[in-house]
């Protein structure tokens, strides 16, 4: 009979510690209530989705999926609190588009580092922007609107819901591609910048899914969708794309994430089963009444659709200079 040396015996110990309670996290999780940090206010789209999302997947997992806002420098406090949260599955950040495209671009220093301290999970929904402008705006058309801010720089000004939002970023990126000129004035939310354009303050705004109300109403003019291809909403109204921007994309995608350190394998049971939770009836009402479509991705390709939104964007936060608030 062989008899394992003293060495190999301590060797097969070592790693025996290292790999058997990982794998046994794997296989007990859950063990307690999973905690959802969502980074931004209730009530915002990412929000909804978390929401939408958290009661089914508890009854996938056979344990509790709690919300929790975190809310605060543009994201950042909410995903600081991810990142700095055990590894252990039972929390995860439901964040903002922005929070991995934008944010880490227009920040001097984070506190966390959101290539290494948070892992991709699942993604939600790819928003798109919607230009619109009030009804009784003298612009029909996207082209009405490029050739009088051509001749009248300054002239014309657009709300964002912030200084380095998805809606600022895109705005200025068509203000680059259009060869045009208009104010930018920030807000606190997209909430307030729609109001202001309903009362005649703004000239126009790129929607990120919450003006579609007033487009039905007719007290909205959709004038184009900010995407390579068209809105299942509004299949007649044009791409920036299509009437001349090539390329332009303003879309982000909102998703969960997992602090570092997470079991591979409780992050592809997350993600097998959030991806089948976002094709059922009730999440795909939800996420048509964004305006938004549903997009299953496995973590590999979260981590690409983000690295190809980053390179986008920080052209043109370079670009322009921007800052974020």
């Amino acid at each position: 009979m062989h008899i394992p040396s003293r060495r190999t015996a301590l060797r097969a110990c070592l790693l025996g510690m290292m790999t058997t309670p990982l794998g046994a996290l794997a296989q007990d999780w859950p063990s307690k209530p999973i905690r959802v940090i969502v980074n931004v206010a209730a009530g915002s789209s990412p929000d909804v989705l978390g929401r939408a999302v958290a009661t089914p997947l508890s009854q996938a997992l056979g344990m509790p999926v709690l919300v929790e806002n975190r809310t605060g420098a543009g994201g950042i406090v909410g995903a600081d609190a991810a990142a700095k949260s055990p590894g252990d599955g039972h929390t995860l950040l439901m964040a903002a588009g922005s929070t991995m495209v934008v944010v880490p671009t227009i920040t001097a220093k984070l506190p966390y580092d959101p290539n290494k301290d948070l892992l991709p999970v699942a993604a939600t929904a790819r928003l798109e922007l919607f230009l619109v402008v009030r009804a009784n705006s003298p612009f029909q058309t996207f082209a009405d609107l490029q050739k009088f801010a051509r001749s009248n720089p300054g002239k014309l000004s657009y709300g964002s819901p912030g200084n380095g939002s998805t809606p600022h970023i895109g705005a200025e990126m068509l203000k680059s591609m259009a060869g045009m000129y208009a104010v930018h004035i920030p807000y606190r939310g997209s909430a307030p910048a729609l109001q202001d354009l309903l009362a005649g303050n703004l000239d126009f705004f790129f929607d990120p899914g919450i003006a579609a109300p007033h487009i039905r109403s007719g007290a909205l003019r959709l004038l184009a969708v900010g995407s390579t291809k068209r809105s299942f909403l509004y299949p007649d109204t044009p791409t920036l794309d299509e009437l001349g921007l090539k390329g332009y994309d303003g879309g982000s995608t909102h998703s969960f994430y997992a602090p570092a350190g997470t079991p591979q394998a409780v992050i592809e049971r997350l993600n097998r089963e959030i991806n089948r939770i976002l094709v059922t009836p009730a999440l795909t009402q939800v996420i048509r009444g964004l305006g938004a479509e549903a997009t299953p991705l496995t973590p590999a390709q979260l981590l690409a659709l983000n690295a190809a939104d980053t390179r986008r964007y920080a052209a043109i936060i370079k670009e322009k200079g921007i800052k974020g608030d």
